[in-house]
């Protein structure tokens, strides 16, 4: 059965330059380099997979990259694997994740051509684009919760996981972005019914989940280049990304501007655990974040703690 959701490279290229690129223009005025940016990161979707059905979008990834290697071939930086359904979906730890038709459910394959600090930001890129395609819909409630939970009214509208993986045969590193997200999916099986929403119940009305499927795709790839692009700038300056935000004179990081800007985090209090359903760690306020994306939190009694991974469960 051919998959229902299908988006090409061409549509999204054209997506990019013909949509995209007007409303950076007009919302990021100041930017001196739009069009850069975008071409930074219009690798992404450089080649889509569209499947019916998959067990899980992220090990099909790695299958992907394999199978090209033993061909002697290396899998295509920027490539999007999409499914209608997942059956064997997980998240975190394992989590199940309920995938069914209706959702966007798939795999961003990057090639690991990034230096250290850009490494530690590519999470922040996936709900910072989720949000923003979200908010142009008319969900303006959707906020980020660190590191990439996106939530409407405290019920989980998308999740995302990003992976490492090296090609068995030539150690080829790769990042693995997972994304699901609920857009006309509306019914939960227990006990997800009161912690999840979809897209369509939240605004009211059934979602066109390709149109959706490609302005995301655009804010992904504007979010990548965001950070190709500040990688390149950082190269010509003087000063680290652990000072950068530190002086009056230096700006934060273009993508964590971004993220601030659909984030509700900081300023929370919230109970933080690596594997927060099993073992909660301790209770904190949250007063900012790193510029290689760590959370700045401070305990109650004044002891500050930084973490790069990990999850927050807001009080």
């Amino acid at each position: 059965m051919a998959a229902i959701n299908r988006p090409t490279p061409a549509l999204l290229q054209e997506y990019l330059w013909k949509h995209e690129l007007p409303r950076r223009r007009l919302h990021h005025p100041l930017l001196p380099s739009p069009e850069k940016i975008l071409r930074y990161g219009a690798i992404v979707g450089s080649a889509i997979q569209c499947h019916s059905t998959i067990d899980r979008a992220m090990e099909h990834a790695r299958q992907h990259i394999t199978h090209l290697e033993e061909r002697g071939v290396s899998a295509a930086s920027g490539t999007v694997i999409l499914a209608d359904t997942l059956v064997r979906s997980k998240g975190r730890f394992s989590r199940t994740w309920h995938a069914p038709t209706g959702g966007l459910w798939g795999c961003l394959i990057l090639a690991d051509t990034f230096m250290g600090r850009a490494r530690t930001l590519l999470p922040l890129t996936l709900g910072v684009a989720c949000c923003e395609a979200v908010h142009e819909l008319g969900a303006r409630n959707a906020c980020v919760r660190w590191v990439n939970d996106v939530l409407v009214s405290g019920q989980k509208l998308a999740g995302f996981l990003v992976e490492s993986f090296r090609s068995p045969t030539h150690n080829e590193s790769f990042h693995l972005l997972g994304f699901g997200i609920n857009i006309n999916n509306n019914c939960f099986p227990d006990p997800l019914a009161n912690m999840a929403v979809s897209l369509s119940q939240v605004l009211g009305h059934p979602i066109n989940l390709h149109d959706f499927t490609l302005s995301f795709l655009a804010k992904m790839a504007w979010n990548v280049g965001l950070i190709c692009y500040e990688e390149e700038q950082g190269l010509h300056c003087d000063f680290s990304w652990e000072d950068r935000g530190n002086t009056e004179e230096q700006k934060d990081h273009l993508l964590l501007e971004q993220w601030k800007n659909v984030s509700d985090t900081i300023g929370k209090r919230v109970i933080y655990g690596y594997d927060i359903q099993q073992k909660p760690q301790y209770e904190a306020r949250v007063t900012g974040i790193k510029p290689d994306g760590g959370i700045i939190m401070r305990l109650d009694d004044d002891h500050e703690i930084i973490e790069h991974s990990g999850e927050l469960q807001y009080l």
